[in-house]
Order: C-alpha cells, then structure tokens, then sequence
C-alpha cells in the first residue's frame, strides 16, 4: 500500500481516480488546486503524487518545478496528467521534473500500471529501514554497510546497486531490470556496465568477507544470496 495525493480540480476525475487507487490498496488524499496539494506535502509526504496540468492559480507545472527544487521532495515521484498531449507538451512536463506522463482521457487501468511501475522503481531509494541479509547490514539513513560487523566503504552507485539486491534477496536480476531499477530506464548506458559494478561492488565486499554473496547467475544475470558461514578472503 502506498501514500497517493491526487491533485485534481474536476471533482469527477479526482474521485474516479481515487476510487480505483482504493480498489487497488492505497491510502488517497485528495487537493484541488496547488494551495492544497502544498499543504498536504507539508503534512505528511506522499509516495507518490498523480498531478493535473491545469490548476487553478499555479499549474502543476510550477508546482512540479518547485517540489523538484526542494531537498525534501526532489525524489517525489510525480505523475503528470494533462489535457494537453502534443510532444511539445510532454517534454515540458518531463522537464519540469514529471516522472510519467499521461494525456486525457486515459484508462484507469492504465494510469494504474504506470503508478505500480514507478512505485516499484523508485520503492529502493525510498526505504530508509534497516536493510540486512545474512552478514550483510545496510542502514540507508547514514549510508552505513557493515558485514559482519566490519565497516565497508562502498561508491555512490554500487550503495544504490547493493540497496536494490539487499531489498530483494534471493531473486534473480537481468543486467536489463538492473538498469532500469538503479539507473533508471530514461538512462542510455550499456549493459555491460552493470558487470563493471557488480565487480566493483565484490572488491568493495571483498574484506569483510561477504563479496561470495553476489552470485553470478550464468545466461540470467546476478542475485544476492543469503550466506551464513563466513568466508574470509573470498574471491572477488
């Protein structure tokens, strides 16, 4: 279940959308102009925001803007939905920091999909909940990894990487899925470079004995296991 503000001013959208985020497990505030969306923000910060372009009094445009130039709220992942559905109209709204896009009318199944699928791409970077398998301890609110105890220096990017595997033991990842879920899938980068950082990633994990639990899954892609025993001087 997540947080969703729906910011809307045509009342009958706002509850059609509400409805089937109810139906579909989510806590919903409703706010019909920015005044109220900014409040709501204040109270309590969402997981996730659906926005309407057009509002009375500010657009969700500037209000898109402004949350993106926050620090409390540069990560709120938005959901712009607009009347408006030229190209020229879809990169202003990606520009002012709208994670998706979807033109009216739309199907509610649909925007359901995207909110699931943005949900689930962004739920790594949000938890700030101790994380730990086997030896491996992770405290995303300091950006602490220990394993066994023992401190573990680790780069931006292989912390993301590690936060994402860390979230989902067990389970195995294309270099594909990685891509979109730590780089994001707006991002051109070749898939090899995902083998750079696992690589880097087991040097890293390498000393406290824990570089064994990143396993290369041969034809599939990489998966973090459970590893009980120690294995002191592991091979990276």
């Amino acid at each position: 279940m997540a947080r969703i503000l729906v910011v809307d001013d045509e009342s009958a959208i706002a509850e059609l959308i509400s409805l089937n985020l109810r139906h579909d497990g989510h806590e919903v505030r409703v706010a019909s102009d920015s005044a109220q969306a900014s409040a709501a923000v204040r109270d309590a910060l969402p997981d996730l925001v659906v926005l309407d372009w057009m509002l009375p009094g500010e657009s969700g445009v500037v209000l898109a803007r402004r949350w993106r130039a926050d620090a409390r709220t540069k990560d709120l992942p938005i959901v712009m939905l607009t009347a408006r559905g030229d190209e020229r109209d879809l990169v202003s709204g990606l520009d002012a920091g709208a994670d998706d896009y979807l033109s009216k009318p739309f199907s509610p199944p649909e925007l359901l999909a995207r909110i699931r699928a943005l949900l689930r791409r962004k739920a790594p970077e949000a938890l700030d909940s101790l994380l730990e398998v086997g030896r491996l301890q992770m405290d995303p609110s300091t950006m602490r990894v220990t394993g066994g105890g023992t401190p573990i220096q680790i780069g931006p990017t292989e912390f993301r990487l590690l936060r994402f595997l860390l979230s989902y033991p067990e389970r195995v990842h294309s270099r594909s899925q990685l891509l979109d879920r730590v780089w994001g899938d707006h991002v051109f980068i070749e898939e090899r470079t995902v083998d750079v950082h696992i690589k880097r990633l087991r040097e890293a994990l390498a000393p406290a004995g824990c570089s064994s639990m990143i396993e290369t899954v041969r034809g599939a892609g990489y998966r973090l296991t459970r590893d009980p025993l120690p294995r002191a001087g592991a091979a990276a």
